[in-house]
C-alpha cells in the first residue's frame, strides 16, 4: 500500500515546487513525510490486524487450502501423484533398468550410510571367511580321520599278519615235533622186531672176547 517510486516522487517534488514555492517546500516535504509513514504504519498495523483475525477466524487456513486446491497440490498430495511422478522418472532412468527391484538411496550417500554399508561388508567378508574356515577345518577332521582308519587298517592287518605267521610256526613245529615221533616209534617197532639189533650184535662179540 502506498508503494510510490522515486520518479513519482520527483514528479511530486516538481509540482510541489510550482504551486508552493521554494520558501516552503521543506516544510510540506516533513509533514508529507510524516503523514506518509502514518499511513504505512496505519498500513502495517491494518496488515497485522487483519492477519491475526484470519487466524482467530481459520480464513488464513482455508485460503491456503484454497490455494493449494487451485494449484493442484493438494490433489497431488492426497493421491501420491508426486510419488508416482517420482517413480516414473526413476524407471525411465537407464541406471534403472538393471537394478528393478533394488532400492537406491536418492541423493549422495552420507556418512553415516557410508560406514554402515562398510560395516555390513565386513560382517559378509568375516561370515565368510569363518564359513572357508569352518570349511577347511571340517575336511582337516575328514583327512586326519581317513589317516588314523588306515593307520588302524595297517595295524590290524601287521597283527594279522603276525598271528598267521605264528600259526604257521606253531603248525611247522607241531608236524615236525609229529615227524620226530613217528621216526622214533618206528625205530623203536624196529627193534622190537628185529632181534640181531646192532645193539644186541656188539653183546654178543663182547662175551665171546
Amino acid at each position: 500500500m502506498l508503494d510510490i517510486g522515486w520518479t513519482e516522487l520527483l514528479i511530486i517534488g516538481v509540482v510541489a515546487l510550482i504551486v508552493v514555492g521554494p520558501k516552503d517546500l521543506p516544510k510540506m516535504f516533513r509533514t508529507l513525510g510524516q503523514l506518509v509513514g502514518k499511513a504505512r504504519g496505519m498500513a502495517r498495523e491494518f496488515q497485522r490486524a487483519m492477519d491475526a483475525a484470519a487466524d482467530e477466524t481459520g480464513v488464513k487456513d482455508v485460503a491456503r487450502d484454497l490455494r493449494d486446491t487451485a494449484s493442484g497440490r493438494k490433489f497431488k498430495d492426497e493421491m501420491g501423484l508426486d510419488d508416482l511422478d517420482r517413480e516414473m522418472r526413476d524407471m525411465g532412468r537407464p541406471d534403472q533398468w538393471g537394478n528393478e527391484g533394488a532400492s537406491k538411496p536418492k541423493g549422495p550417500e552420507t556418512v553415516a550410510q557410508r560406514a554402515a554399508r562398510k560395516r555390513a561388508e565386513r560382517a559378509a567378508a568375516k561370515a565368510e571367511a569363518d564359513d572357508d574356515e569352518a570349511m577347511a577345518a571340517e575336511h582337516d577332521a575328514e583327512a586326519a580321520k581317513g589317516a588314523d582308519q588306515a593307520a588302524r587298517n595297517r595295524k590290524t592287518a601287521a597283527l594279522d599278519a603276525e598271528r598267521m605267521k605264528a600259526a604257521d610256526r606253531a603248525a611247522a613245529a607241531r608236524q615236525k615235533a609229529a615227524e620226530i615221533r613217528a621216526r622214533r616209534e618206528g625205530d623203536a617197532a624196529a627193534k622190537r622186531d628185529d632181534p640181531a639189533a646192532p645193539g644186541d650184535t656188539d653183546k654178543g662179540r663182547e662175551a665171546e672176547t
